[in-house]
């Protein structure tokens, strides 16, 4: 099954959005309440995977899928994705110096977060796009979006 580049980076921009909602929400609960880097990543890495899949069961579960159904699709289509960003975003903010330091009202931070981002789109892609091919990732929530339409 051949998939186009424009499918993966739907795809992938699904994902990213749910990630990226989940990561700034950890940011700021984390640095609201003093917590140091360790504890806001693991809380924004959380926060990521939760939204990442609640966008992904919202349409499912709008379309009459069972909650449990809907979990488990959203389970397959989004784990790896949501993994492989997360992996990717998060070793790019540890390397920027000073990034994770700097702070919610740091240009430093932001332009990090929106740099890290930035590179976990650009390499998650091809391996959506991999995924996708093989009936895997966002390939199973359009075989259950269109079968309850």
């Amino acid at each position: 099954m051949m998939t186009s580049w424009r499918s993966a980076a739907q795809a992938t921009l699904h994902c990213l959005t749910g990630c990226a909602i989940g990561e700034i929400l950890g940011m700021v609960i984390g640095t609201a309440l003093g917590w140091h880097a360790g504890p806001t990543v693991v809380l924004s890495i959380a926060l990521a995977f939760v939204f990442g899949y609640a966008l992904t069961m919202r349409p499912l579960l709008a379309h009459g899928l069972p909650l449990r159904t809907a979990l488990g699709v959203a389970l397959a289509a989004d784990t790896v994705s949501i993994a492989v960003m997360e992996i990717l975003d998060n070793a790019v903010m540890l390397v920027v110096p000073g990034a994770m330091e700097a702070g919610l009202a740091s240009g430093l931070f932001w332009g990090s977060l929106a740099f890290a981002l930035a590179v976990a789109f650009v390499l998650t892609v091809p391996i959506n796009r991999w995924l996708i091919s093989r009936g895997k990732g966002h390939a199973v929530v359009h075989r259950y979006h269109h079968a309850h339409r």
